[in-house]
């Protein structure tokens, strides 16, 4: 079937960034704001009790949240689509202007909320058409005790536009404008989008042209990196400043209360990565090895392995998604309808072209309840995975798309479930069905690509992540420390098994500069485990699986994970054991990659 990759951004608002109808949803929802502040500041629980009041209130936010949420979504993907687009940054001004009002309106909901006494709150979440959401309004009003007053959270919410928000548009800024230098094999010169650089530095499977890359790459990112290591200082240290007004103790509070778990469950998923880095430094250097070198250089890591006359695996974008289909079919219908829907219907801008931001994700239209999917489609099998992972992602907004808007509002940790077990449904279905072992070699490898970025390339983000926080607290952290910090974080999680590193990653990685979430990176890791404690169910009993793993889904927005877990899967997050079971499949992977390739060595 022949799927078009680009989105049809018109359908949303016709005109692109200066489209009529954006201004006029922006007019309205200011009208709509108006509304909404009048009704908040004459609300009072205690001298009426009448939680129509509530619901109304509810209602208007849901109203203008979900208006909001599309026309910030647009904007944002019209900008990623085309970079150039220099009034994309006038709408998200205005924009961002909006969200600025509304959460000032939010935090005096929160406040009334906190005021109301214990004893009533009870009362209220105890009546049955609020206990359905009781989960959610509990977390906003316990989450609202942190809040300093109305008019100093005011000021906070004024400050974040030119403040945290303002550094993060920065980076963007940045990296819209940068190039990366590129020779090939006949002598012509090109300049590539950061995004064109990254796909071909870590999927071609020529040596030469991936270090060449490598080494343009880092050369380009030095060059910038004064004004990242000021962006990314001054980002988190408003972050700090933050946090510490809102009487958290430490930088890992946060994002451990945004995604509703321990820090005994953290502690216990990177305990168990730590303590299992061998077989999969054992495949590094049997990739080494395959490739004729003593150790991989970072750019090696992704590379594809290619054994006798096979080439390396390529799809057309019409052949990944039917692929994608196919394959998610073997788990479930809903699933393989689902993104059957979505990529004919041009939900996946995936076009590869200069002047896109690099990167992929998924993001909401939640006036429509439909996602949209944002990468760059090169043919790799990687690029598939990806596809696959973002689709994930879209399925898991669209079975809680009938849900309380309230119950929606689902974490990233559990967020990467979703995605990871998409791409863990792909990835074991072709390793299973390759037609030859040199192409199981390369699946198994596209495989544990996977596995060893979620132990350690991301293991890496955390510890340079962890260490950069506690230098920050103290005071300004250099260039020169932040590239000492990335170096001993990169060798550590890589078990120092490379000949060369990326010291210049954190000012690569979009992840560390983003205003939303610190910390964005370690969910990943859990994502990754989680599906794969949720695969191993699956493959016990797969028949009628699908409907379980949607139970699951739907409850990921009103519980806390330890309790999602033990409800779904029986298990205890905080143990050590349960991530190392999903690190043993892993390792099975490892194994039988090392096995087949042994002949191609000795």
């Amino acid at each position: 079937m022949k799927y078009k990759d680009t989105w049809d951004l018109d359908q949303i608002f016709p005109g692109g960034t200066k489209s009529g109808e954006l201004q006029t949803k922006l007019q309205t929802l200011q009208q709509q704001m108006k509304a909404y502040k009048q009704i908040l500041e004459d609300w009072n629980f205690e001298q009426d009790p009448d939680t129509a009041v509530l619901a109304e209130i509810l209602e208007k936010q849901e109203t203008i949240g979900k208006g909001l949420g599309q026309a910030g979504t647009f904007v944002h993907m019209y900008h990623d689509a085309y970079m150039d687009d220099e009034h994309a940054n006038v709408v998200m001004g205005q924009i961002m202007d909006l969200y600025s009002e509304i959460q000032k309106l939010s935090n005096v909901f929160t406040k009334k909320l906190v005021a109301i006494a214990d004893s009533d709150w009870q009362q209220l979440l105890a009546q049955d058409n609020w206990k359905e959401v009781a989960f959610a309004l509990h977390e906003i009003r316990e989450q609202g005790k942190r809040l300093l007053s109305e008019e100093e959270e005011k000021l906070i919410a004024d400050l974040n536009k030119d403040g945290i928000s303002a550094w993060s548009r920065l980076y963007d800024t940045v990296v819209s404008i940068m190039t990366i230098p590129f020779t090939d094999t006949d002598g012509k010169e090109q300049e590539l989008s950061v995004g064109q650089a990254m796909n071909r530095m870590y999927a071609d499977p020529d040596p030469v042209v991936r270090k060449q890359l490598f080494e343009n790459w880092e050369a380009a990112w030095s060059k910038y990196a004064p004004i990242f290591a000021d962006t990314l200082n001054h980002l988190d240290g408003y972050r700090i400043t933050l946090q510490k007004a809102h009487q958290r103790d430490g930088y890992l509070d946060e994002p451990l209360e945004y995604n509703r778990m321990t820090k005994e469950t953290l502690d216990a998923m990177w305990t168990a990565v730590a303590e299992n880095k061998q077989p999969f430094v054992d495949f590094l250097q049997q990739k080494a090895a395959l490739f004729g070198m003593e150790k991989l250089g970072w750019q090696d890591v992704d590379a594809p392995v290619a054994l006798g006359d096979m080439e390396p695996t390529r799809f057309t974008y019409d052949e990944a998604c039917d692929f994608v289909i196919e394959n998610f079919a073997t788990f479930g219908t809903e699933l393989a309808e689902f993104s059957k829907h979505a990529l004919e219907n041009r939900w996946v801008e995936a076009e590869d072209r200069s002047n896109k931001r690099p990167g992929g994700y998924c993001t909401s239209l939640p006036e429509w309840k439909e996602s949209r999917i944002f990468m760059t489609f090169t043919g790799s099998p990687n690029d598939t995975s990806t596809l696959a992972h973002e689709l994930g992602h879209a399925f898991h907004s669209y079975v809680m798309r009938d849900l309380p808007t309230l119950n929606q509002g689902y974490a990233m940790n559990v967020a990467e479930t979703a995605s990871t077990f998409a791409e863990t449904i792909i990835g074991n279905a072709t390793v299973k069905n390759a037609a030859s072992p040199e192409e199981k070699i390369s699946l198994l490898n596209a495989k544990l690509e996977n596995a060893t970025a979620m132990f350690m390339n991301i293991h890496a983000r955390f510890l340079f992540e962890d260490a950069f926080y506690k230098e920050r607290t103290k005071g300004i952290v250099s260039e020169k420390r932040l590239n000492e910090l990335m170096l001993d974080a990169q060798k550590e999680a890589y078990a120092d098994s490379l000949s060369t590193y990326h010291p210049h990653f954190w000012c690569s990685k979009l992840h560390f500069f983003m205003d939303s979430v610190p910390f964005y990176n370690f969910p990943y890791t859990f994502g990754f485990l989680f599906s794969l404690g949720i695969y191993a169910e699956y493959l016990k009993q797969p028949e009628g699986f699908e409907q379980k793993y949607i139970a699951l889904l739907r409850d990921t927005g009103s519980m806390k994970v330890e309790d999602l877990a033990k409800k779904h899967l029986d298990v205890d997050l905080t143990n050590v054991d349960f991530w190392a079971a999903g690190i043993e499949l892993m390792k099975q992977d490892a194994a039988e990659f090392i096995r087949l390739t042994d002949e191609w060595i000795n």
